[in-house]
């Protein structure tokens, strides 16, 4: 069944229903996934220039308060304790400049209150050996730290779920650590850009809202529209035959 024939010269445009259908709903859902994924970029575009501010403004001051997470993600915090290095964790797999390593973290009991707030202190490398893992020194004492706040919940991707040997961690369950320490944390991850004298490394990158993921993903997606569309076209255009000559006697 024809929807429509249309005859240019020699070639004839006649679509059959069931796949136009077919393409037409194609269609549609790799449209509207290029669309959802174009308004997740403008999103990250508002929370990228969101975080460029937030780099540039003055430090927070952390206190006895719970902080509000979403209202200080990127932004600068200040805030002053002594460091708990009973309940330091080292993250395994971390790579700096080529070189294998774990980000220390330790938290940071804050003065006047209860809470504490979890501090990425910096990078070390590795031991000669897995078995040899590295105790950097903790700062005793009342410190003063300085850092970005950043969420404590982005994991990176695990085949299985592990866990913990000793100090060391796959990765940083935010939830799993603080029910372990017995710890009441501020829901923010510090990234330590004080100096202090331990030995750590803290060359942290600049924060990256992932705009340019989802722009190509976005491309991706109405590439594949747009050539389901072409295909329609193609298929569905045939040179033209005038049957009826071929009845004539």
């Amino acid at each position: 069944m024809h929807l429509l024939r249309l005859r240019v010269g020699s070639w004839q445009f006649a679509p059959t229903l069931w796949p136009t259908l077919a393409a037409l709903l194609f269609f549609v859902l790799t449209l509207s996934l290029g669309n959802w994924q174009s308004g997740r970029a403008d999103t990250k575009r508002a929370l990228q220039a969101r975080y460029d501010v937030a780099v540039r403004e003055a430090p927070i001051h952390v206190g006895s308060a719970l902080l509000d997470r979403d209202s200080v993600l990127f932004r600068k915090l200040e805030v002053e304790g002594v460091f708990d290095d009973a309940h330091t964790i080292l993250l395994d797999n971390r790579v700096m400049n080529g070189v294998a390593g774990y980000h220390v973290l330790t938290p940071l009991r804050i003065e006047g209150g209860t809470l504490a707030l979890l501090v990425n202190r910096g990078w070390v490398a590795t031991g000669r050996s897995r078995e040899q893992v590295p105790v950097p020194p903790t700062p005793a004492g009342r410190v003063r730290l300085e850092g970005m706040a950043v969420d404590p919940h982005t994991r990176y991707v695990e085949l299985a779920p592990t866990t913990p040997h000793g100090r060391v961690w796959q990765n940083l369950d935010f939830e799993r650590y603080a029910a372990a320490s017995g710890l009441n944390l501020q829901p923010v991850l510090l990234l330590q850009t004080s100096n202090l004298p331990d030995g750590l490394q803290r060359n942290w990158p600049r924060p990256d809202a992932g705009v340019d993921t989802h722009v190509s993903y976005a491309f991706q997606w109405y590439s594949l529209a747009a050539t389901l569309a072409v295909l329609w076209l193609i298929m569905n255009v045939r040179r033209w035959r005038d049957d009826s000559a071929d009845t004539k006697p």
